[in-house]
């Protein structure tokens, strides 16, 4: 066995390890901490496999941004965790069923699983070969090249998707004071200011 071997057993191991303890720590806290491990591992198994690009992607957006917010977001809440271990026993047998159900699914598809002729060549004629183009080089060629109109597309759903999120939550409730920005940009200003002569002496 090579180092790449022993680096890709490595990674499997501390990713799988990782994502068990996500499920099984009782801290929420410390369950973001093992997803950040689990994010780091599998950062480095996509190093191994000569997609860099990705793997400063999954640093950068997930361990760097995403796994951060859910830290805050979990230390900041003030959450009952006795009451949430109480909701968590009270469907611990419907959850139970519902994971055998979809291992018995898994098991199913990957025995049926066939690997069907030259499906190997046709996900390696996508892009060129590492040694001839970067990773990085070769996606961004792929996706404003060749799937330049797909990629915008898809761009322009999730911000619609956005649009509709913030508006479907918005809510206009009585006795709130919101910003009008036009009111501010069309105010007169003699009117908007008032001057007051102050005697010495005197309060206000």
């Amino acid at each position: 066995m090579t180092v790449v071997d022993y680096a890709f057993y490595a990674f499997a191991v501390v990713t799988v390890a990782a994502g068990l303890m996500v499920t099984i720590s009782r801290n929420p806290v410390h369950s973001v901490l093992w997803l950040i491990l689990a994010f780091l591992s599998s950062a480095g198994l996509f190093v191994l496999l000569g997609a860099e690009f990705v793997a400063m992607l999954l640093i950068i957006v997930y361990v760097g941004a995403v796994a951060v917010l859910f830290l805050f977001v979990v230390m900041m809440l003030d959450v009952d965790f006795a009451a949430l271990k109480g909701e968590i026993a009270r469907y611990l047998p419907l959850s139970l069923l519902i994971g055998i159900v979809l291992l018995m699914q898994l098991s199913l598809g990957i025995g049926a699983w066939i690997q069907a002729d030259g499906a190997l060549g046709l996900r390696q004629a996508v892009t060129p070969a590492v040694d001839q183009m970067e990773n990085t080089r070769a996606l961004g060629l792929l996706i404003y090249d060749q799937y330049l109109l797909l990629f915008q597309l898809a761009g322009l759903i999730l911000l619609v998707a956005m649009v509709g999120a913030i508006l479907l939550t918005l809510r206009h409730r009585e006795g709130i004071k919101r910003q009008n920005v036009l009111h501010q940009m069309w105010r007169d200003p003699a009117k908007a200011m008032e001057l007051k002569d102050i005697k010495p002496g005197q309060g206000l």
